[in-house]
């Protein structure tokens, strides 16, 4: 009975406001909706008016989607990535020195500020190709890819 966990479409919604407006038990709306009932409670404890409302919930959850995308630090274009790039490829600078550098040079302006893991994984996060070449040649390992995560038996 192993399900993965699935987010309720905007037809589920609808089914579960018409439902208890019915009257409906929780449980058997669950059943209907082939969901777990404690699904169908959290998605109506949600809902802060006393009426359920499908269209109202679809609209939170898309905005709370929105909401939770983590924005990149450096993309490509950017001042601050034009920066990073310049120190790592034409003055062999290691990414450590170049957080060290923009921590020294924007100490009050935290946009203007990366960590030395940033700059790594946008080195590694590159798709193959020219750029992503000459990101990990810049490095002083040059090593293509970074390695798995190797757990070991404590």
């Amino acid at each position: 009975m192993s399900r993965s966990y699935l987010h309720l479409s905007a037809e589920e919604r609808a089914v579960l406001q018409i439902e208890t407006r019915r009257g409906q038990s929780l449980r058997s709306i669950s059943r209907l909706l082939d969901r777990s009932p404690s699904t169908s409670s959290r998605e109506l404890a949600r809902q802060q008016a006393t009426v359920y409302r499908a269209r109202e919930a679809a609209m939170r959850y898309r905005t709370g989607r929105q909401h939770s995308v983590r924005r990149r630090r450096l993309t490509p274009g950017t001042d601050l990535f034009q920066m990073v790039r310049d120190h790592l490829v034409l003055w062999r600078w290691s990414p450590q020195q170049i957080a060290a550098k923009l921590l020294l040079m924007s100490p009050d302006d935290p946009a203007q500020r990366v960590s030395h893991e940033t700059i790594y994984a946008t080195i590694y996060a590159h798709p193959r190709g020219g750029l992503k070449k000459e990101l990990v040649e810049a490095l002083r390992q040059r090593r293509p890819s970074r390695g798995s995560r190797r757990t070991t038996a404590a």
